[in-house]
């Protein structure tokens, strides 16, 4: 594996789910795959989970780690070619990312949408040119469309808890106080839309109208307006609020109440409910069930270790 950035980097989603399970029930029986090797984490934007998550990771399997938060420590990136750069930029992608690659044999990438120009954040041009220029394997850390550890560990999660061979999986969205990107949403419905090709998970996806994602993400998934409908007999539900991709990155007003509680709890399978973190309680999702028995989003978080362990793990085997 040199490039871990969607569903479409992995094969058999059941096998990559069980290796991260082994390594979760012995962390550390391949530190010394990474010895004398360096990941490097670049961050645009604000991490907890990713970069802890990832750090952790790659101790476990002996690596070195550098961190570098782009938005305070570095300068100001140009990824357009043929540009004069007489602006607020002072350094090309190109020599940007070869420098880091020179570094690291591993790069993790994190960086967030604008939210005003579709066809530039979906383009994912940051990354595709970082990848093109650095020169060793890249790791998502979560971009303007995706965010495959995040995915990865929520299958692995579901794997963990499921009490059937096919669970129902509800992704149901949420309010929120502001625009957010689809990133999580986009690739948790790719991740569970080819779960459901590989008949691991039966998949649903409920939000109010002018809500739909792009369908590049949700093929094979049931799509539903009705969440009370969506819920009935879920065994997972995933909660999520993301902004319109239609219109992209607005808001629309919605009246009824989308937030998940015990009420609408009760309409599941006594569902284990979900959240990528981090959650507004009592707007997202109620702190009764937060704070319940249903809740799986502290397990979840936990296994973002084994989910980013298990990719490095892979790049590593293919670097000798």
């Amino acid at each position: 594996m040199n490039k871990f950035f969607s569903v479409a980097d992995v094969d058999s989603l059941d096998a990559i789910v069980k290796e991260a399970l082994a390594l979760k029930a012995n962390p550390h029986a391949h530190e010394a795959l990474g010895k004398y090797k360096t990941l490097g984490l670049v961050f645009l934007n604000p991490s907890l989970r990713t970069r802890l998550s990832t750090q952790k990771a790659a101790m476990n399997l002996g690596m070195n780690v550098m961190v570098m938060n782009m938005d305070k420590d570095g300068w100001a990136l140009e990824t357009r070619d043929g540009v004069v750069m007489n602006g607020t930029t002072v350094e090309h992608i190109r020599e940007a990312a070869a420098v880091m690659g020179e570094y690291c044999d591993i790069l993790g990438l994190r960086s967030f949408p604008s939210l005003k120009d579709k066809e530039a954040d979906y383009n994912e041009d940051l990354f595709n040119k970082f990848i093109k220029y650095c020169g060793v394997p890249v790791v998502s850390l979560e971009s303007a469309t995706r965010h495959p550890l995040q995915s990865l560990t929520d299958l692995i999660t579901i794997s963990e808890h499921k009490k059937s061979e096919k669970p129902k999986v509800v992704l149901a969205w949420a309010p929120h106080v502001k625009a957010l990107p689809q990133a999580v949403p986009n690739s948790f419905a790719e991740w569970m839309s080819k779960a459901q090709e590989q008949g691991l998970v039966d998949f649903t996806i409920a939000h109010p109208k002018g809500y739909e994602l792009s369908e590049e993400f949700t093929t094979g998934a049931t799509i539903s307006h009705d969440l009370s409908s969506a819920l009935t007999e879920a065994d997972f539900v995933y909660v999520k609020n993301w902004s319109s991709y239609k219109e992209y990155g607005q808001v629309y007003p919605v009246s009824e109440n989308w937030m998940m509680n015990n009420e609408k709890l009760a309409l599941t399978n006594n569902a284990k409910v979900m959240h990528c973190l981090p959650v507004r309680r009592d707007l997202e999702l109620s702190s009764e069930i937060l704070d319940g028995p249903n809740s799986l989003v502290i397990q979840e978080a936990s296994n973002r270790v084994w989910a980013a362990q298990v990719v490095l793990k892979r790049m590593l085997e293919d670097l000798k």
